[in-house]
């Protein structure tokens, strides 16, 4: 018998923003925090939080039904991920990465009119950067990056590397880390004049400054600097459309020594284009952004490596369902 055909999934994706405010809010109150702290009933999370109880009670009974809590016996406990991530004061603390987009909300409810009325530049919102909001821009980001990044250096050996050009690095998580774990390897950050003042700071918080250097300049034009003989670029791809991406990859050819590599890390679509949802999200994002970015294809980064030349060309899921990896050699 064939499966009835109702409307429970679109009415789940029509109200999918209330699950977003609900995890604002919830970090907005520190609730999980509070519960880790001890607050694990709710009268103790009134006291704490300083919520009518009406308004701890609604906020309690969506965290249970989303399994952001559970119940111990009689008291509340946060569930695993949650407890990892989103407790203040962790190590492993990610909140400011949760909250990274909320800013953006208001534009992704007016998509129809900036489809109808398009404003884009190539860069987007990125060309308007300056030192402070560079800052601010890795304090939420730099936790995912250097997690990404110490993924990379387990799984990439750079131990015959001499020096790693990182294009768009940003905090300088993939240098930093690839420097601390490979004895002989040298870095240099390539981004944006305002935001290597930013990655400056990280590479002097790791103490690595005699092995990581910076240059502010536009990495979708010019040639790079060379020789180098690995080049990484990681989770920017959906900011650029595929002319910019394929100029990238071809200039790293250039740059890259005979028998050098090149790593292409982000979110990238299955050929078919159904899915990852995550990775069209992030593409869609850059209408928001303002820019020309576009999701793109596994099969599209490939491409783009086989065109520039280079060759022994692999697409490796790099963190399954959320990033790719893109690896080619120069001959």
């Amino acid at each position: 018998m064939d499966k009835r055909v109702d409307t429970t999934r679109l009415q789940e994706m029509a109200r999918a923003y209330t699950t977003s405010a609900v995890l604002y809010t919830a970090l907005d109150v520190s609730l999980f925090t509070h519960v880790s702290n001890g607050a694990n009933t709710e009268a103790a999370l009134v006291e704490a939080t300083q919520l009518r109880p009406v308004d701890v009670d609604r906020l309690v009974s969506c965290a249970l039904s989303l399994d952001l809590l559970d119940w111990e016996d009689d008291h509340l406990v946060n569930t695993a991920d949650v407890d990892a991530y989103l407790v203040e004061g962790k190590g492993r603390y990610a909140g400011a990465w949760m909250m990274f987009t909320r800013a953006d909300v208001g534009g992704w409810f007016n998509m129809t009119q900036k489809m109808r009325e398009p404003h884009s530049s190539k860069l987007g919102m990125y060309q308007e950067l300056t030192v402070e909001s560079a800052r601010k821009y890795h304090q939420a980001t730099s936790s995912i990056g250097f997690g990404a990044a110490r993924r990379f250096v387990k799984t990439v050996d750079l131990s015959e590397r001499r020096h790693l050009l990182d294009l768009g690095g940003g905090s300088g998580a993939y240098s930093i880390t690839a420097a601390e774990r490979f004895e002989g390897l040298k870095a240099t950050v390539l981004d944006l004049p305002p935001v290597v003042v930013a990655t400056q700071e990280y590479i002097a918080d790791a103490g690595v400054e005699d092995r990581v250097a910076t240059l502010g300049a536009d990495f979708t034009v010019g040639e790079f600097p060379s020789p180098v003989d690995v080049v990484v670029m990681a989770s920017n791809l959906p900011i650029y459309d595929s002319e910019i991406i394929g100029g990238v990859v071809a200039r790293a050819f250039r740059a890259l020594e005979a028998g050098g590599e090149m790593h292409l890390i982000g979110e990238m679509l299955n050929d078919d284009r159904r899915g990852p949802v995550d990775a069209a999200m992030w593409g869609m994002n850059e209408l928001i952004c303002g820019s020309e970015g576009r999701a793109h294809t596994r099969a599209e980064c490939q491409s783009y490596f086989a065109s520039a030349g280079f060759v022994d060309i692999e697409v490796i899921d790099f963190v399954p369902g959320i990033l790719v990896r893109c690896v080619g050699r120069k001959p």
